[in-house]
């Protein structure tokens, strides 16, 4: 049986395209760039890298990017964008728990929930960190973002959601406070215009759970931030209106 994440993506890349949150493209892969020092020698994985669009980018702008996704539509459409734009990006189907790349780049980055907070079990969250820590090399750099635990016990997420979606509507939203999951129903519709209903399970985070996840892995350095859309910044500091937290870890 299909995971909800393998049901949603399935065929869902041209819609994914739409939604307002990959109006942040530009901004966001501005910020790394200042993060690897306008480097264009360093090699960057994106984990879950869906449509491309921070690989895309990247790419055009002189870096030598590899893109990993389980979703084969979500890649076919990232290919397509390429080859539209003239830049190349080896784009790779593979389960984010199963890359098994060790020191191969500089830099990783894991960007709007790129795969983890997604899976079924804090296990299989992990394993992501770890095989993302795994392809780094020797002080290289993980830029990623992940959904944070402070902002539903404040806010609605359901309201946040549904105010910031162009299409796609979720319901039943349950947060569970003794696994910090989020139950809820997500209602869109695919490419091919047929009404989708997804049963989804997310996993929010808190900040010091991060940290010692990172740690675990042998990161020296953790800073987390605030996440604003399009506008990742060093001077945004966490607190409980942030729905995401920007995460910056060195080796």
């Amino acid at each position: 049986m299909k995971q909800w994440y393998e049901q949603l993506f399935e065929n869902f890349a041209m819609a994914y395209d739409k939604e307002g949150f990959t109006a942040g493209t530009i901004g966001e892969v501005d910020f790394i760039e200042q993060e690897i020092g306008f480097d264009k020698s360093k090699r960057i994985l994106d984990i879950g890298c869906g449509t491309g669009r921070h690989a895309i980018e990247l790419a055009k702008r002189g870096y030598t990017v590899t893109g990993v996704d389980l979703s084969a539509t979500q890649l076919a459409r990232a290919r397509e964008k390429a080859a539209e734009v003239g830049v190349t990006v080896e784009f790779i189907q593979q389960d984010a728990r199963a890359i098994d790349t060790v020191a191969a780049f500089e830099v990783v980055i894991m960007l709007c929930e790129g795969a983890f907070s997604l899976m079924e079990s804090d296990d299989m969250n992990f394993q992501i960190l770890q095989n993302g820590a795994r392809a780094l090399k020797d002080k290289g750099k993980f830029i990623f973002s992940t959904l944070n635990a402070l902002f539903p016990l404040y806010h609605s997420t359901q309201e946040f959601i549904n105010a910031n979606s162009t299409d796609a509507r979720s319901e039943q939203n349950c947060f569970d406070l003794l696994t910090f999951r989020e139950h809820s129903i997500y209602q869109s519709t695919d490419d091919a215009g047929n009404p989708q209903r997804v049963v989804c399970n997310e996993r929010y985070y808190a900040p010091s759970e991060i940290t010692w996840y990172l740690q675990s892995l042998h990161f020296k350095k953790i800073d987390i931030y605030g996440c604003k859309l399009g506008k990742f910044s060093r001077h945004d500091k966490l607190t409980t209106e942030d729905y995401e937290m920007l995460v910056i870890a060195e080796k």
